[in-house]
């Protein structure tokens, strides 16, 4: 995960500031030294690190903090706070024209970036804003690109307009824009092609197409796995072509996390999204505040609340009360043991739920629940059926053993994870059912995704 080794040393930076009851100014500059070694090998532009670690000194080193009743909690919100300032400050959201004045924006960015898919995640946020988008394939020399926008563009049932690979981007941005007044979509996307580094025959192509139609916004995606070259790509375009805001692609990734605390220094311009994995809703609103707690280990508690009211918005409500109803009752089926699956994958699956909550981040990878354990369980309800799942009285031998040859499990394993269902269900009644939101909401979430509620796969307790 992107930032994991950061995290480690600046947690490691500030440990021998909380065992002393009173701070000295060499314990504070031998703490930002250590600071400085971390952000320096996380990728962070030297210039900003040097700006940064000159801003958090200035403030720390004062006899207000040094002899404060908590200095070192002080020298740490310090920290974070210049970290949030580093990052813009507060959050920027994409702007659109008001009213029905028709919305142009430019994606832009190197070859493997993770653009297209970007322009995408981007038109599915936007139509959930009650927009009408039009994503326009202008990549005419990867036909791979315009293929992977159709196909992404139905996922997320946005339009796609393409003329091909033999009519050059110009007059394809042009015919979108006519296209696009014709058919009533009030936001255009372009996709613009990208190189494996930037020259002169790119930044002339994206010039040319800001000076055949009104661009209203060029966004530059960049994959912040590239480190420190991924800042240096963000000078070039905002000084040649000129860019209003970035999206940072992979940020979920073993990435060093450079480009997110410096990309906003360097070229002034505001972090809009935060690509944090491959499915099509994996694109966040960039929070610096949020994102600076992540950093400094202190969780992210309000984008998983977002994330649940998101989950919960795409529920349906008569499912939910349903469930709520027989979680109350105590009488589970494996119906509602899928729809929880589903709401935890929604969510970012456990790893990335975990991941910012407090003190939860440090969790290794073999703490956590096997990825592909929980998808061997899964199969074993879906290779039950529509009955067997609202009854799970009916499970027979016979009918176990279909479902293990079905699953491809051994059936001991299918019986097991039965027996703890049924256990699960036990306590359920017990409790009388958990508390839940007006239709489940984060609340039933917790009950059913495995936090205290069904069983670990493979018969190695719960979750947690």
């Amino acid at each position: 995960m992107a930032f994991e080794s950061l995290t480690d040393k600046l947690t490691g930076a500030f440990k021998n500031l909380r065992g002393k009851g009173k701070l000295t100014e060499e314990d504070v500059k031998g703490a930002l030294k250590e600071v400085k070694m971390a952000l320096l090998e996380a990728d962070v532009s030297f210039k900003v690190v040097k700006q940064f670690v000159k801003s958090v000194e200035e403030r720390a080193v004062g006899e207000e903090v040094l002899n404060g009743l908590n200095p070192a909690q002080t020298v740490i919100k310090i920290v974070n706070e210049e970290m949030t300032k580093l990052m813009g400050g507060e959050v920027t959201e994409l702007t659109l024209n008001p009213g029905g004045k028709t919305t142009i924006l430019m994606m832009c960015g190197l070859q493997g970036s993770g653009k297209t898919t970007s322009a995408a995640k981007i038109a599915s946020k936007i139509k959930s804003k009650g927009k009408s988008p039009l994503l326009v394939a202008g990549d005419v020399y990867r036909p791979a690109a315009i293929d992977q926008l159709k196909v992404n563009a139905e996922r997320v049932g946005v339009a796609c307009f393409s003329m091909g690979t033999e009519v050059s981007p110009v007059t394809i941005a042009k015919e979108a824009v006519d296209y696009a007044e014709k058919n009533h979509h009030n936001v255009i996307i372009i996709d613009t092609a990208g190189r494996l580094q930037i020259d002169e025959t790119l930044m002339q192509e994206l010039q040319d197409i800001k000076a055949a139609v009104p661009v209203d916004q060029t966004l530059l995606v960049v994959d912040a796995m590239t480190g420190q070259e991924a800042v240096n790509v963000a000078e070039t375009f905002n000084g040649q072509i000129g860019i209003d805001g970035i999206v940072l692609s992979k940020l979920d990734g073993d990435s060093r996390g450079g480009a997110a605390l410096s990309a906003r220094a360097v070229t002034g311009k505001p972090i809009l999204f935060a690509g944090m994995g491959e499915k099509l809703q994996d694109l966040e609103p960039f929070y610096p505040d949020r994102m600076a707690s992540r950093i400094l280990g202190m969780g992210d508690v309000l984008t998983l609340i977002d994330k649940a009211m998101e989950a919960q918005e795409q529920a349906d409500e008569a499912k939910e009360r349903e469930m709520a109803a027989k979680l109350r009752k105590g009488t589970m089926d494996f119906n509602m043991y899928l729809e929880s699956m589903k709401q935890m994958r929604s969510m970012g699956g456990l790893g990335g739920i975990l991941g910012m909550l407090p003190g939860m981040g440090k969790i290794s990878d073999e703490d956590l629940p096997d990825e592909k354990e929980m998808a061997r369980m899964e199969a074993i309800v879906l290779s039950m059926t529509p009955k067997e799942r609202e009854n799970p009285k009916l499970l027979t031998p016979q009918r176990k053993y279909r479902i293990a040859k079905g699953s491809g499990n051994d059936i001991a394993v299918v019986n097991r994870f039965i027996k703890q269902f049924e256990q699960a269900g036990k306590v359920m009644k017990q409790m009388g059912g958990m508390r839940r939101g007006r239709h489940g909401g984060f609340g039933g979430f917790g009950g059913m995704g495995g936090f205290g509620g069904f069983p670990k796969p493979g018969g190695r307790g719960k979750y947690f």
